[in-house]
């Protein structure tokens, strides 16, 4: 079994990677959605997330509202560490497991903090998903109905495509067209069963 992580700044199109990934067999783990199971009302996570930035970021029901969390780290960098400091031992843990478990011939951790948590650790191959800087802000603008300036406050919150790119054994550009970045993935995706097969890998 082969352990791709994936990863790549916001709206790069993570997901659509991740969803051609599945095609060609791959079990996927989001750690995004990891991060939101850890994060349901009264669990330990939750728990320390709300001591750590107060009941305000509460909905009626006890839900954390990710948009208002969200308007506290990404404008404070400290802030964004201290919220990743509490999420990231636990979605490492559940990584863990799949990986234990298996169940297909590759998994693929999908995590826009996949370096920073060090989960590429884990990782046979390091994929890093790129496209334009003017993509990103307008996919955020049209698929999160953000404003340009909540746009850029939350590429500003982020490290330059460069620092992941230094990680990675693949890069795929998706700045074009669907038929192009699926030509790149299963390239990639064969030359990696190819080099395992060379090699003589489980």
């Amino acid at each position: 079994m082969i352990v791709i992580g994936l990863t790549g700044n916001i709206a790069c199109g993570k997901s659509l990677i991740s969803k051609m990934l599945q095609e060609l067999g791959a079990r996927v783990i989001d750690a995004d959605k990891v991060a939101h199971q850890l994060m349901a009302p009264h669990t330990e996570t939750w728990k320390r997330i709300v001591a750590e930035f107060g009941e305000g970021i509460l909905t009626p029901e006890n839900n954390i509202d990710r948009v208002k969390l969200g308007s506290i780290v990404f404008t404070d960098s400290e802030a964004l560490a201290k919220l990743e400091n509490i999420i990231h031992p636990g979605v490492s843990d559940y990584v863990e497991q799949a990986i234990r478990e298996g169940g297909a011939p590759a998994i693929v951790i999908e995590a826009i903090k996949l370096i920073e948590a060090g989960l590429h650790k884990r990782c046979d191959s390091v994929w890093v998903v790129t496209c334009r800087r003017e993509q990103q802000i307008q996919r955020l603008m049209r698929d999160r109905h953000m404003s340009r300036q909540a746009a850029l406050v939350r590429l500003r919150a982020q490290s330059a495509p460069k620092e992941k790119i230094k990680f990675a054994d693949v890069v795929i550009d998706n700045s074009g067209t669907p038929e192009y970045v699926w030509e790149q993935v299963k390239r990639e995706w064969e030359r990696l069963f190819a080099k395992q097969a060379a090699e003589g890998t489980d």
